[in-house]
């Protein structure tokens, strides 16, 4: 069991409520993303991750996902029986049920009706079975068959995708939970699937644009820079925050790369900015000079160490931990806590995995946030 203070769970939400606000507000195109990311669909993202670490400080904001996996996984800590149990008894969880509803309102926003629900969903990803994560994506598929929203998990290869829809075995599928790894939909196993996105022929959630405002790992420069945020007419005092929990992040071509290499145990480094699930990233503490050399200095980010809080284990050695906020919109769907060995969160190792979570309002923490900012207050 973790426990997290009441006003670290506070700063966390505001973070994220204040984030996704500028975002929509003050939308600031990055360079060189594709027409994907700048198509607006008219709806948002459903399981958008918020991963922090937590400090004595008080929590910092590591990364953000779109297709964060794991809400299912941590809702089981606490209920060891819930991937077993019938679905009729799932569906009278308010938690699940809230769940259900975020895809019911993607795609009445969508359709321009509130009451419009898909006659085919499917759960999308790359050869699903062989994904850590599938035995999730099966629970999920008979909560949305139970709740009455028809659901398949596929692999691309099993759809026929173009510009004037997507379609499984001849059913016209409406909407699409995306799980695959491909945010801005690049590869060409996904043009057609790009094509009829952008004709508005397919409600995708998540989505490349919720992607590249949120979710490109280059947005962590601007949040971590007071100049950029004060000239997208963020107030100063929520810049203050901002900064604060959101480690300093550059591309590593901005910074003089000899004093890089010298207060390397101070950064981590993350090679290209499409990684996900900690691929690719390297600790500067364990980074070898000949790697450093190899990286790629305009599309490498080095961000601000923030080692992550440790889990004691009986009879063993501690686990290290981070926390995922899984939200919609401005609201929060669940709270999964990671335990893991190893230099980044896996879940590769015996014992490592989604530990229970409790909040607690007697422990202190950050300084407490209520309300995400507003422009032009």
């Amino acid at each position: 069991m973790v426990s997290i203070p009441s006003p670290d769970l506070k700063a966390m939400l505001w973070l994220a409520r204040t984030l996704r606000h500028l975002a929509l507000t003050r939308p600031d195109p990055l360079p060189d993303t594709p027409e994907s990311a700048n198509f607006d669909p008219g709806h948002e993202a459903v399981m958008m991750g918020y991963d922090f670490h937590l400090t004595p400080a008080g929590p910092r904001l590591i990364e953000v996902n779109t297709n964060a996996g794991g809400l299912l996984m941590a809702h089981e800590t606490r209920h060891p029986d819930f991937a077993s149990r019938e679905v009729a008894s799932l569906l009278t969880d308010r938690r699940l049920t809230r769940l259900i509803a975020t895809f019911r309102t993607e795609m009445g926003l969508f359709a321009g009706d509130a009451a419009r629900t898909p006659r085919l969903m499917v759960i999308l990803d790359e050869n699903p079975e062989a994904q850590f994560l599938y035995p999730e994506m099966v629970v999920a598929a008979r909560l949305f068959q139970a709740a009455g929203l028809p659901c398949r998990i596929v692999d691309p290869s099993q759809l026929d995708m173009q510009s004037d829809g997507v379609f499984l075995d001849g059913q016209q599928v409406e909407l699409i939970y995306n799980r695959h790894c491909d945010f801005y939909l690049e590869t060409s196993n996904l043009a057609g699937l790009r094509s009829a996105w952008l004709n508005r022929r397919v409600c995708l959630s998540p989505n490349p644009r919720a992607y590249g405002l949120l979710a490109d790992k280059r947005r962590l420069i601007g949040w971590s820079d007071a100049g950029y945020l004060r000239a997208l007419g963020c107030p100063e005092s929520p810049i203050r925050r901002i900064v604060t929990l959101v480690p300093e992040t550059r591309r590593l071509a901005s910074l003089d790369p000899e004093r890089v290499w010298k207060e390397r145990a101070r950064w981590v480094f993350k090679p290209g900015f499409g990684g996900f699930g900690g691929r690719g990233v390297l600790l500067g503490e364990k980074i070898s000079r000949t790697r450093f050399a190899t990286l790629d200095a305009n599309s490498t980010l080095v961000q601000r160490h923030v080692p992550p809080a440790q889990i004691p284990v009986a009879n063993g050695s501690p686990l290290k931990s981070d926390v995922r906020l899984f939200m919609y919109r401005d609201q929060l769907l669940g709270i999964g806590v990671r335990g893991y060995r190893g230099q980044v969160t896996n879940f590769r190792e015996p014992g490592n995995g989604f530990v229970p979570v409790r909040i607690d309002s007697s422990l202190t923490g950050f300084t407490r946030f209520d309300k995400p900012v507003k422009m032009g207050d």
